[in-house]
């Protein structure tokens, strides 16, 4: 009763000021009569029959009241008793401006075949499913479930809600219909609550009827009626400020709502039982508790009060049009007015002479608030605008139920943050994703991205791969610890080849330089100094020169190298076999036989190495992928198979070279290096077998594969050097009381003896 009764004095308040605007119904006073129906369809019909009749008898169809009755008729606050007092007044095309119908314009009393004269105050647009939408945007709600009346009412509202939500990429994690008489014992209702509370969306929505049960760690947004929620009527208050029981004696409503509000009594009369306080005189209704009343115009009171102006501004219009026009209309003119007639907007101060203005759909947000002195109440934070698409929230005023200590979210999934990337879960909605790591070489940089582009070109991606960092070039370059280590190894060795070099020309006169062929010694020497001076070509940064000159450099050196050993294993053999009497070996001891040999095999070296450089020869590329981070120059050999013959042709000398020397390990010492020869063969072939796999695994590493090149080369040309020069630089330079003739010779006597 509290509140309907403000229904009322919003109706008071609307004729109140009509009468008091010059503007509107210029010398006419409007009145009103009222009649309580008691939310009873029979009741509805009852009165308006009487309505109808007048106040004598209630005869249909008949009329005696002696007074006019009145033009329209406003009332209805639900659809049932409003269709009951549409059926009865549309027989005499009485007008009826409904407030309840205006609600709903998709309820029965929007059928303007089965009822004519019904006129809704609310808009022909209902737009209550945009509000909602907007509100779940702004504090993207993504995840919402939706609690529904079971009436026509709450399936309406779900298509309309449903298609918005669609439209706007959001989800519903679940719908439940709750009956309108919600009963808490029913074992399937509890159950009903069971699964809301249990699902992973904590925003609910829309239906009233669960605001008394337990929703722990959830928060419901509803609606008080699903109309305006509130209209701002500036003058409202000092209305209520008037209205008083002295001023209104006949009101017999107001005494009781007055008695009610304040808690009191007005007339001495008490009864024994209960001792209550007398009313006091300097009260009025703006000091009502929010608790039993707004002194705003709330829900259906908004409706009430277009309704009244509706209905004025008809009559406004029907006034001041030609007399001749309103004959020719209707018989009731006022029908014809009122079609055209939507809510109008009061706060523009416009009059209806040029035609009412329809007032804006804005829906105020209300925070449900405790305010001090135990009183609850809801408090204006915001408001929606639908059609503009507009949003404005204070959310500092917002106080959030105790379970989020902040603004809560709603979502089926927590954001991807940067560095991963959402990945869509088979059979659920869209805003249920999984966060998986971008995959290597790829990066997002943004909030639930859709994807992980590759960083562009000579960037590459942080370790969190959240941003892309710029490429460091990389290379054996001669300024870092390893390339400078590698290129004074191979100058030592160089200078040290060139220094044993010195030392055989100066000791060229000596038994044990003469006796090991000399001048392939000297041979040997030269190629091992530029051997070492070729992995110089290794080192620095790649260029196209150092690409193609590298390999084939590399090849030819080392060939002259192999081959002079062959050369040296095969005149030891020789040699030997030369002393025996008779022997026809003799001719081939010579240096051109020699020299003929060593250009033989450097001449198919070249053959090879020029082949390779005329079809696909080395070049020099930018590698992007093989380490991270980092670009990475170096010479691509071209064609692979080229480059393995010009290795294999070198392991095929050598091995020849090792052959021969094995068959020669029983000559004397002192006489032949057969077996220094040996030794230094199966240390270039251990070293150069072990390089093929080892190339191959750091192959495209750049700086890797360069280091492991060079130092072959190094440990392969050391390792000959050693073997076969250092025994005989020791003699030379430390022994030599050895390297005289008669050693020699008796050496090579006793070799004989065991031999023979």
């Amino acid at each position: 009763m509290l509140k309907n009764y403000q229904h009322f004095l919003s109706f008071q308040f609307a004729v109140d000021e009509i009468n008091k605007n010059p503007r509107l119904l210029p010398n006419i006073t409007m009145g009103y009569q009222l009649f309580n129906n008691f939310h009873d369809s029979n009741s509805a019909v009852e009165n308006s029959l009487m309505w109808l009749s007048g106040r004598g008898p209630t005869i249909p169809n008949y009329n005696c009241d002696r007074q006019h009755k009145s033009v329209p008729v406003i009332g209805g606050m639900s659809m049932i008793v409003s269709m009951s007092m549409a059926t009865m007044l549309g027989l005499f095309k009485v007008p009826q401006s409904d407030s309840f119908a205006s609600s709903f314009p998709f309820d029965l009393l929007a059928d303007k075949v089965q009822f004519p004269y019904v006129y809704p105050m609310g808009s022909k647009e209902f737009t209550l499913h945009l509000a909602v939408v907007q509100l779940m945007i702004h504090f993207g709600w993504t995840w919402v479930g939706l609690v529904l009346s079971d009436d026509t009412k709450g399936e309406k509202f779900f298509n309309d809600l449903k298609e918005e939500i669609v439209r706007n990429g959001l989800c519903v994690a679940f719908k439940e219909i709750v009956p309108p008489q919600f009963d808490y014992r029913h074992y399937e209702q509890v159950k009903l609550f069971s699964r809301i509370t249990a699902s992973s969306s904590n925003l609910l929505a829309l239906s009233s009827t669960i605001f008394n049960f337990g929703l722990h760690g959830k928060m419901l947004v509803t609606t008080s009626s699903w109309v305006f929620s509130e209209m701002k009527v500036p003058h409202f208050t000092d209305f209520l400020s008037r209205v008083n029981p002295t001023m209104h004696p006949n009101d017999i409503f107001l005494k009781i709502f007055w008695e009610s509000a304040f808690n009191c009594k007005l007339s001495e009369k008490r009864p024994e039982e209960i001792v209550y306080v007398s009313c006091l005189k300097n009260v009025s209704l703006a000091d009502v508790s929010p608790l039993y009343f707004d002194t705003i115009i709330l829900d259906l009171s908004s409706n009430v009060y277009h309704a009244v102006y509706s209905v004025a501004c008809a009559l406004h219009q029907m006034f001041q049009s030609e007399e001749k026009e309103v004959s020719q209309l209707e018989a009731n003119p006022l029908h014809h007015f009122l079609k055209f007639i939507g809510p109008v907007n009061i706060t523009s101060d416009e009059s209806c002479e040029h035609g009412a203005s329809k007032a804006a759909e804005i829906y105020d947000i209300l925070n449900f608030k405790s305010l001090p002195g135990r009183i609850e109440a809801l408090v204006k934070v915001g408001e929606v605008i639908p059609h503009d698409q507009g949003i404005s929230i204070n959310e500092e005023d917002i106080d959030w139920p105790e379970d989020f200590p902040q603004t809560p979210t709603s979502i089926c999934s927590l954001s991807c943050g940067p560095g991963f990337r959402k990945a869509a879960r088979e059979r659920e909605p869209i805003y249920c994703f999984d966060c998986i790591p971008c995959p290597d070489g790829r990066i997002s940089n943004q909030t639930d991205a859709e994807q992980c582009p590759h960083c562009p070109e000579y960037q590459y991606p942080s370790k969190e791969r959240d941003r892309c960092l710029p490429m460091t070039v990389t290379f054996l370059a001669y300024d870092e610890p390893l390339g400078m280590t590698l290129a004074c190894a191979a100058l030592c060795f160089s200078l040290l080849t060139a220094l044993i070099l010195g030392v055989f020309v100066k000791h060229r006169d000596t038994p044990i330089v003469k006796a090991n062929k000399r001048s392939l010694s000297y041979t040997l020497l030269g190629s091992l100094s530029l051997c070492f001076l070729c992995s110089l070509l290794f080192i620095g940064r790649p260029n196209t020169a150092t690409c193609v000159l590298r390999q084939t450099t590399f090849a030819v050196v080392f060939t002259v190298a192999i081959a002079s050993i062959l050369a040296k294993t095969i005149t030891v053999v020789l040699a030997f076999k030369a002393t025996k009497p008779g022997s026809k070996l003799r001719r081939w001891l010579g240096s051109t036989a020699s020299y003929s040999l060593i250009f033989t095999c450097t001449l198919i070296q070249m053959y090879l190495c020029g082949i390779w450089l005329g079809t696909y020869p080395p070049f020099i590329e930018m590698d992007l992928h093989s380490e991270p981070g980092f670009i990475v120059i170096q010479c691509n050999e071209g064609s692979i198979i080229i480059f393995y013959c010009v290795l294999g042709y070198m392991g095929f000398l050598a091995l020849g070279s090792v052959t021969v020397a094995f068959l020669a390990r029983n000559l004397p010492d002192t006489f032949s290096e057969a077996k220094f020869l040996t030794f230094s063969m199966l240390v270039f072939c251990s070293v150069w077998i072990s390089f093929l796999p080892t190339y191959q695994s750091t192959k495209g590493k750049g700086k890797a594969m360069a280091t492991v090149e060079v130092f072959s080369i190094l440990a392969s040309s050391a390792g000959i050097l050693i073997c076969i020069f250092a025994p005989k630089c020791y003699v030379i330079l430390l022994r030599s009381d050895r390297n005289t003739l008669e050693i020699l010779k008796r050496t090579a006597i006793l070799g004989e003896h065991h031999i023979g």
